[in-house]
């Protein structure tokens, strides 16, 4: 089975940027749609962006306009691109398919905090 491993995290101020990556261990290149997720302590987790294999995206409302999804068939890597961070956007951030079907990697924390 494919496994996926989250990078990019980190702790920036509100207003900063990060870039995620979430490499995957086999092709992704036949997974139609792939998706980041997010959660909080005590939350239910939360699909934030998708990107078909053609490259369609879909974003939840509360990130529309700030974050962009990608795909790198060829890499095996789907990104995702967070600009305007608020400090609601802090959680651990993970990728899967969309819905999920994998075994979820350990994800990557993103704390927004002055």
């Amino acid at each position: 089975q494919v496994q996926l491993v989250e990078s990019g995290g980190g702790l920036v101020q509100p207003g900063g940027s990060l870039r995620l990556s979430c490499a995957a261990s086999g092709s992704i290149f036949s997974i139609l749609i792939m998706g980041w997720y997010r959660q909080t302590p005590g939350k239910q987790r939360e699909r934030v962006a998708t990107i078909t294999r053609g490259g369609s995206t879909n974003y939840a409302d509360s990130v529309k306009g700030r974050f962009t999804i990608s795909r790198d068939n060829a890499k095996n890597t789907v990104y995702l691109q967070m600009n305007s961070l608020k400090p609601e956007d802090t959680a651990v951030y993970n990728c899967n398919t969309a819905p999920p079907s994998l075994s979820w990697g350990q994800g990557t924390q993103v704390t927004v905090s002055s």
